[in-house]
């Protein structure tokens, strides 16, 4: 199977951003995106060619231009977001953002009526019904195909990094999950979810594509849904590990480091350096470090086992990759991922809002609706 990758502009970057409806009064998830999507339509019923849908019927999708900064993008988003607020203010929703709702039931939810979805539905399940979590992708231009999987394979040295940083879901179905990120270990249920297959060359990556067509696993390549994968349509690298984000500066924050670290690789191996690559078994490990301690993981992050507390790798990293944010135009928002560090990531804060309030849940909701139309108070 030949598949074909699309260069790009080097080093150019788009973010997707996943938003939940859900109730201003209840803080429940509300099953309108159809009604909202149909408003913010074109004259001649088309989608909103930047604002679409998701799986589920309470959520829609904020899809950025291709832009050479973040800065560029995060604005980008915000302007689609004062759009949908058009619409949803005046219905009494609230947007909001997280890795996991804190309380709604999967059972409750509403599918988005589509063939692809019907799908995957009917294949997956059970898990596939689960599925109410939310996310960013962060896509990075790469100039040539060959670039593609030795990024995607050197940015897994940095998945637990990104994975601590944005974890956001505390919560799952009203029961607190003991995990900083339940989502990343409930996406990876699916069958093509999860990490990636550290493929060395584009012919092995086309082969796997094709055993699966050929077995009835997936249509194309775009239904293998790594956490981390090339995107041949638009010639980038995706980076979906991150669960969803309540605010445009934590999105910037994330979407900085994801694009400087994506350039400073892509631009290394110009110069025939390839990326530091972790053993598979280490890069399983981090992820679910991660995921279960968040910042407070001690990760592996060499080839020789050595191991950090991730806060203290990602104050390293920022101070190591200022001198490409600065040439990137994204300075600022790469310096926010210390902001993070020191007020405490989305799951962290959750948390705290649910233990001030007696446990309440429906605090959380509030909070997260709040910080979305608000920012965070520093």
């Amino acid at each position: 199977m030949q598949i074909d990758f699309t260069p790009s502009e080097r080093s150019t970057v788009g973010v997707e951003w996943e938003l939940a409806l859900v109730d201003g009064a209840t803080g429940d998830l509300v099953h309108i995106a159809d009604e909202v999507l149909r408003e913010l339509g074109t004259p001649d019923g088309a989608e909103h060619p930047q604002i679409t849908h998701e799986l589920l019927l309470n959520t829609v999708e904020l899809v950025s231009r291709v832009h050479r900064t973040v800065p560029a993008a995060i604005s980008d988003l915000q302007e689609l977001i004062a759009l949908v607020r058009e619409v949803t203010d005046p219905l009494g929703v609230e947007l909001m953002c997280a890795g996991t709702h804190p309380f709604a039931q999967w059972y409750d939810q509403k599918v988005t009526p589509n063939e692809r979805y019907d799908r995957l539905l009917d294949r997956t399940q059970w898990w596939g019904r689960q599925m109410m979590i939310w996310g960013i992708h962060v896509h990075v231009g790469i100039d040539h195909r060959d670039k593609a999987l030795p990024i995607v394979n050197g940015l897994l040295t940095y998945y637990p990094h990104l994975q601590a940083l944005s974890a956001s879901s505390p919560f799952w179905a009203g029961a607190r999950t003991g995990y900083a990120s339940n989502r990343a270990l409930m996406f990876q249920q699916l069958p093509t979810a999860g990490l990636p297959w550290q493929f060395l060359t584009w012919a092995n990556y086309e082969e796997y594509v094709q055993d699966l067509v050929t077995t009835g696993v997936v249509t194309d390549y775009s239904e293998v849904r790594w956490d981390i994968r090339p995107s041949p349509k638009w010639g980038t690298v995706e980076m979906r590990a991150c669960d969803g984000l309540s605010t445009a500066d934590e999105v910037g924050a994330v979407a900085a480091l994801i694009h400087c670290l994506t350039d400073r690789m892509s631009g290394a191996l110009d110069e025939g350096v390839e990326p530091v690559t972790l053993q598979p078994w280490f890069v399983r490990e981090n992820k679910w470090r991660a995921a279960r301690y968040g910042l407070d993981a001690e990760i592996i992050t060499a080839p020789d086992g050595s191991e950090r507390l991730v806060s203290e790798a990602l104050r390293d990293l920022v101070e190591e990759l200022m001198p490409t944010a600065e040439r990137l135009g994204c300075a600022d928002e790469l310096a926010a991922v210390t902001t993070i560090l020191e007020a405490g990531a989305s799951y962290q804060r959750q948390l705290a809002v649910a233990e001030a309030n007696g446990g309440s849940l429906q605090a959380v909701v509030s909070s997260l609706t709040h910080e979305l139309r608000s920012g965070l108070a520093l």
